[in-house]
């Protein structure tokens, strides 16, 4: 899957306040003035069972009163393994963007993303579950504000006795929608889910054609996206009060790696 940057000027405001990092059993806690603080690495990477490449993108923050251009970290290097001892190095194919060339993902598979840059490791494990079919798409309308929208609930049977975190992406027009759709199993275990995709910042209309992209991914990723929709980061006006998002990297980076597993379904909305 195509990388598709995560970060924005509104995410590292609150990043500058206080930044929340966890490790791989731990969570260090960093005070950073907000307005002269050293740029910190920002790493997004991700594997999946679909057909690569994949992509890691290396940035680093900006200070709250410069410019929303998040310079880019070149010249890093970057390994991806997993845990059969399948391994190799990535390439940059632009400033900040790197590819992998052979690596493929496989669900039951745990992958480590090693990133070298500016003489400092960072490292990150991550997962991959088995994949969840979505059973059906449907659509449904609802009041909300007075205006009435249409929402694309999806359908899935959760998996008995296995600890479970989902992320939904709405694919609209070719694009992927900015809002974080999460799920989690632990009062639903085993059952049929019905999840809805309701974003108040979107809008659906009657002939729009939409991709639901249902991806299985582990805790470390699923508290990231979870921390971030909190934080503002897709959130909408149904975010919690601001909070940090967390990392799964170490040395104090910022950012994630996710192994995930996916499925996706096609809808026309009616």
């Amino acid at each position: 899957m195509k990388y598709i940057p995560l970060f924005n000027k509104k995410i590292t405001v609150f990043f500058f306040v206080l930044i929340s990092i966890a490790g791989l059993s731990c969570e260090t806690v960093v005070d950073i003035d907000l307005n002269s603080s050293s740029p910190s690495i920002v790493i997004e990477g991700s594997i999946s069972d679909s057909l690569g490449p994949y992509y890691v993108q290396l940035s680093q923050t900006v200070n709250f009163d410069q410019p929303n251009t998040f310079p880019t970290v070149t010249g890093a290097q970057i390994s991806m393994s997993d845990n059969l001892g399948n391994s190799e190095l990535l390439f940059e194919t632009m400033p900040g963007t790197y590819k992998t060339s052979s690596m493929q993902g496989v669900p039951g598979r745990t992958y480590t993303l090693d990133v070298i840059a500016d003489g400092k490791e960072y490292v990150a494990v991550s997962t991959m579950p088995s994949p969840v079919d979505i059973d059906s798409l449907s659509v449904q309308n609802q009041s909300f504000g007075g205006n009435r929208t249409k929402i694309i609930n999806v359908h899935f049977q959760d998996p008995v006795n296995i600890k479970n975190y989902y992320r939904f992406v709405e694919v609209k027009k070719g694009l992927e929608q900015k809002f974080i759709f999460l799920y989690d199993d632990r009062v639903r275990d085993g059952s049929p889910i019905s999840s809805n995709l309701f974003a108040d910042e979107d809008t659906l209309r009657t002939g729009d054609t939409v991709r639901v992209v249902l991806q299985g991914i582990d805790k470390g990723a699923y508290d990231y996206f979870r921390t971030m929709r909190q934080a503002g980061g897709g959130g909408g006006s149904q975010a919690a009060s601001p909070a940090n998002p967390v990392s799964n990297f170490s040395n104090g980076a910022l950012g994630y790696f996710s192994a995930f597993a996916v499925r996706s379904k096609l809808i026309i909305i009616p």
